[in-house]
């Protein structure tokens, strides 16, 4: 496990799944759940969970909603990434940060080739808006969970920097 950052308070998150079935309760997020529990395991505090269509404007408003209102550390997106028509989580995205992380989206997908030739069709991103880092991972359970255990070393890291963490990468103390 690592620690959270060099404070005894845990980086707060809020995870939203876009799923056009899953909003209308024709499909059970597993996604979703699963991060919860795995970012919980982590010592990270998940105080936002919401499943909505893959609707560019409401994931606009709510991610900003998030971050501006909310003050959430991380929010993590879960579908809306591949090459469907309804797909445009990546595109909302960017309406919303500030700044571009390729990093961590270049990470996973690299991961993600180790075990499947379709990651190739995966169009997640990831970024910054004010002091807040967003992340949008697959939709499926497995693909979610791939994905965001090749970041989850890095992120306390990035996300104590972020905030304005001025201690050296090599001092920070890992459990």
């Amino acid at each position: 496990m690592y620690t959270t950052n060099t404070t005894t308070t845990p980086y707060t998150c809020g995870i939203l799944t876009l799923s056009d079935k899953g909003a209308r309760g024709e499909r059970e997020d597993t996604s979703g759940p699963m991060l919860q529990q795995l970012l919980t395991d982590h010592g990270f505090n998940v105080t936002t969970y919401q499943i909505i269509p893959d609707q560019p404007l409401l994931i606009q408003a709510i991610l900003t909603d998030w971050v501006d209102k909310k003050r959430l550390d991380l929010l993590l997106t879960t579908g809306g990434t591949g090459v469907s028509p309804s797909d445009r989580t990546p595109e909302a995205t960017r309406q919303v940060i500030e700044m571009e992380v390729p990093g961590i989206a270049e990470a996973m997908r690299q991961a993600s080739l180790a075990k499947t030739p379709q990651a190739v069709w995966s169009r997640g991103i990831a970024g910054i808006r004010h002091k807040s880092l967003i992340i949008n991972l697959p939709g499926s359970e497995k693909g979610a969970r791939e994905n965001i255990e090749v970041v989850l070393p890095a992120l306390a890291h990035g996300l104590y920097k972020l905030k304005g963490g001025t201690a050296d990468c090599g001092q920070e103390k890992k459990n």
